[in-house]
Formats: structure tokens, sequence, C-alpha cells
């Protein structure tokens, strides 16, 4: 098994390396470095110490963690029985080499400690890691896994290709013009501090590998309004004492009515092809959501973390063709999967009835597609839409035929019974029902509109006017609409 002694060189120069690592790094005379970019290495070599780097690596592989793995690799093939291997500060502070080392089962590691840059970073920028504080990878940073509320330290923001990465994963998450600080060689007689608006983070010329960025946390609430944290304190404070009496006696019932109009909104917003609308909409149905779930949190039932939870488990589970080793052909694949899946999560048993998983409650077309699209899957089913057109036909007549007796229950039902065929039309065609009864809707407010308007623009009444002279004007809605000038 090949030993490896890890040194730490420290922050700085020699004059920041602690005695002891002094000492034993002069006593063995022959040291692996990382990398030469470092204030000590020239010291050490002016005093006997015979340095070897693995910086070529750097030009060899353009992905750092291939970089990192090649310097283990090569590690484990030198032939010394006693292996020295130095990085720049703490050995376990930002060195993802070590890391490597640490988990290689053919490695035993030995590891001599060295001051951290971190302990002259917080010198530097005067401030107390107790307050939050993140350390972050600018070669591999995430978004999503930011603390704007904390102290954040980059490192290794070597040059101004990382420093673009970092300002462009930034900007995703604060203004262009935050002010942030640039930290060279902290702590040392070389050390440089520069502030700066975040969209000149990468024109400094000053990056090396000695280059941290300082990202101090966010005061101003309205640049976390972004962040789900803060709208979850929203909604809290909208249902805590001292908020607001209307969200205050609100429950899963009152709230329910809510929920379908700001659904039928986002549906609208989506046919308008505005996304400004759309956003609004969207957190119109957002605001539901978290409603209902405050609420549950309040009554001691639930939190968002629990919705949030159960929908995550919910995705990797039911798509195992994107998260496990199922493989699918296409669509039609994917769906027959989530609903295998779907009847072992509810441990469906045999003697329950198919149309049993369709709920109840949903819009009156939706619930019938979803009825018929149930009773197909066991070939209840026309295959053609010659026999659909004949029921159509027949459910007409029996209609007409309730009209001619003036019975008024059972014109009810054979209209229903018409919807229900006509949304089966629907269904065979590939047409959504909902989705064409909301464009007729639409198609008749924007004609009525035009009516309401050319009859005030002519100074007449609608209500003096014959069903005749409407229609007329209705006629020009419509040529005005195959034109492109009604809207």
């Amino acid at each position: 098994m090949k030993k490896i002694t890890v040194i730490g060189l420290g922050a700085g120069g020699l004059e920041q390396m602690s005695l002891g690592i002094y000492r034993y790094i002069t006593k063995h005379k022959k040291l692996l470095v990382r990398t030469m970019e470092h204030p000590a290495i020239k010291e050490l070599e002016a005093e006997g110490v015979v340095i070897e780097s693995f910086d070529h690596l750097y030009e060899e592989y353009d992905d750092f963690e291939r970089v990192y793995e090649a310097i283990v690799e090569q590690l484990k093939e030198k032939n010394d029985t006693e292996l020295i291997y130095a990085v720049p500060g703490h050995p376990f502070v930002a060195e993802r080499t070590v890391q490597l080392l640490k988990d290689d089962q053919d490695v035993t590691l030995h590891v001599l400690g060295g001051q951290s840059f971190l302990d002259d970073m917080y010198t530097a920028l005067q401030v107390d890691p107790i307050e939050g504080c993140q350390i972050i990878d600018g070669t591999s940073m995430n978004r999503d896994e930011l603390e704007l509320t904390h102290h954040m330290i980059i490192v290794q923001v070597y040059d101004s290709y990382i420093a673009s990465e970092v300002k462009l994963t930034l900007m995703d998450r604060l203004p262009d013009d935050y002010e942030v600080t640039i930290v060279t060689a902290a702590g040392s007689r070389d050390q440089i501090i520069k502030t700066v608006p975040l969209y000149e983070l990468d024109r400094d010329l000053a990056l090396s590998n000695l280059t941290a960025v300082y990202i101090p946390p966010v005061k101003n609430d309205q640049l976390l309004y972004g962040e789900f944290d803060a709208l979850r304190q929203v909604i809290a404070k909208l249902r805590g004492p001292g908020g607001c009496p209307w969200d205050q006696k609100q429950t899963h019932a009152s709230l329910k009515k809510y929920l379908l109009e700001e659904a039928y909104e986002v549906l609208e917003a989506i046919d308008q092809e505005d996304d400004e609308h759309l956003i609004e909409e969207l957190g119109d149905v957002l605001l539901q959501v978290m409603l209902h779930a405050q609420i549950g949190e309040d009554e001691g039932y639930f939190s968002i973390d629990d919705v949030v939870r159960s929908l995550t488990e919910k995705m990797i589970r039911r798509h195992p063709h994107v998260f496990g080793d199922v493989k699918v052909k296409d669509s039609d694949d994917v769906v027959l999967n989530w609903d295998v899946i779907k009847q072992q999560e509810k441990g469906q048993q045999p003697e329950e009835l198919l149309l049993d998983g369709v709920p109840k409650g949903i819009a009156a077309l939706i619930e019938a597609k979803k009825l018929q699209k149930q009773a197909a899957k066991v070939g209840f089913d026309w295959s053609e839409a010659a026999p659909i057109l004949v029921k159509l036909q027949e459910e007409i007549g029996e209609f007409l035929q309730e009209v001619k007796d003036e019975r008024m229950n059972e014109m009810t039902k054979e209209l229903g019974d018409m919807l229900f065929v006509v949304t089966n039309l629907a269904r065979f065609y590939g047409i959504d029902a909902e989705e064409a009864l909301l464009g007729a809707n639409q198609k008749f407010r924007r004609r009525f509109n035009h009516i309401e308007m050319v009859t005030r623009e002519r100074g007449l009444a609608m209500s003096n006017l014959t069903l005749e002279q409407l229609d007329d004007i209705w006629e020009e809605a419509k040529q005005l609409e195959k034109e492109g000038d009604l809207t």
C-alpha cells in the first residue's frame, strides 16, 4: 500500500509557515507539489529543497477534476519509499487531491497541518464566520446551493475564465452591480484587496491560485424576494399574529374555489402566449399551495417541506427511466410505467374498481375524458368515429323528444349524455374537449365585445337592435377574425 505524507504549505511565504512544517520539509529536502504557484516555493528552493510539481497536468486536461485524478494516479506510480506531497494552505481546506487520496483504498495517508488561508481571509475582511459562512469551490459552483444571507468565500478562482463562470452564476441570484471583494495572497506582504461591482469580477488581471472572492451577506430584503424561504416567511407572517385577517381565517375548504380559479387563469395566460401574465398567474397558483401548506403547519399536520419531499420522492420513483435503469421507447411507455407504479404505490387490490382512480370534483369535461380513458384500457371504447357520430345523433334525438314532452329533469340528463358523447368524439380525434370549449368561449368573448364596441361607436343601444342586426355585426367580427384584425 502506498504511503504518502501530505503537508500544508500555508497561505503565504516562509514567514507564515509553522516551524514544525518548515523543519520537516528542510529535513527531507525533496518535495512533490501540486503547483509551483505558491509564495513559499521559491524560498524553499533557495534553501536547497528539490521541488517537483504537477503543473504540466493543468495543460493536458480541460477539466479540473481530471487534473486532480491524474495527480493522484501519478503520486501512486512514484517509486519513492517516502513520498511527501505538499499543497497550498491546509490539506483539508479546498484541496480536492487530498480528498481523492483519502478515499483511495490503496493509499495510506499521513497528514500534517498547515495554516489555512481562511484565517487570513477572516482577518483581511474583518468578518466573523460564526455569523454563518459558506466556503465554495469556484470551479464547481451550483447556484441553488448559495446561501445569500451568509458570508460566502469562493476559492480556486484561478483565472478570468473561472471568474467569468463565477460571475454568471452569481448574477443568477444577485444584481449585476452587487459589490464583491477580490482578495489575493491574504495575510502575506503581497496581499491585495479590491472591491468591485459583480459585473467586473472577471476583469481583474491579478487573479491567481491565491485569489478568493468574498460575497457579503445580502441585507436588503428586496434582493431576497426571489428566494423560496422569503416567500415562506411572508406567508407565515400573513397567517401569524399581527398578520392579515383574511389570510388568518382561511381553511383548506374555503380556499378550494380560489385554486380552481387560478388554474384557469394560468390556462388563459398560456393561450395568450403572454409570459409576464403567465409568471403572475403561476405565482397565484403557488400562493394557493403555500397557503394550504401553512394551514397544515399551523394545525400541526404537515408543512411545505412535506409537500416538496413527497413530490420529489414521487417524481424520482415514477421516472425509473431517468433515475434508474428502466428502458423506455417513447412517451407511451412512460405513461404505461407511470400507471403501473401508481397502482403499486396505492396498493390497489383486484376488488377495487377501475374508475375509482379518477378523482371526483374536477371539471366535468376533464372527468369525462379521464373516465373514458380508464374504460378504454380494458377495451370499452370505439375504434372508429362513425359509431360515435351515430351515438351523438341518437342522444340528440332523445334530447329533442324530452324537449317536446317538456320534461326538464330528463332534458338535463339527455343533454349530459350529449356532452359525454361529444367528449368521446373529441378524445377519438385527439382534441382536448376542455381546451376546445375554452377556445370557443374566448372566440365568443372577442366577437361579442366587437358587437358592443361597434354599437357604442354608432351611438346605438344593443337592446334596441334586432337579432338580425346584431348577427350582421357578428359576421363582421368573423371576417375580421379571419383577417387577423380581431383580438
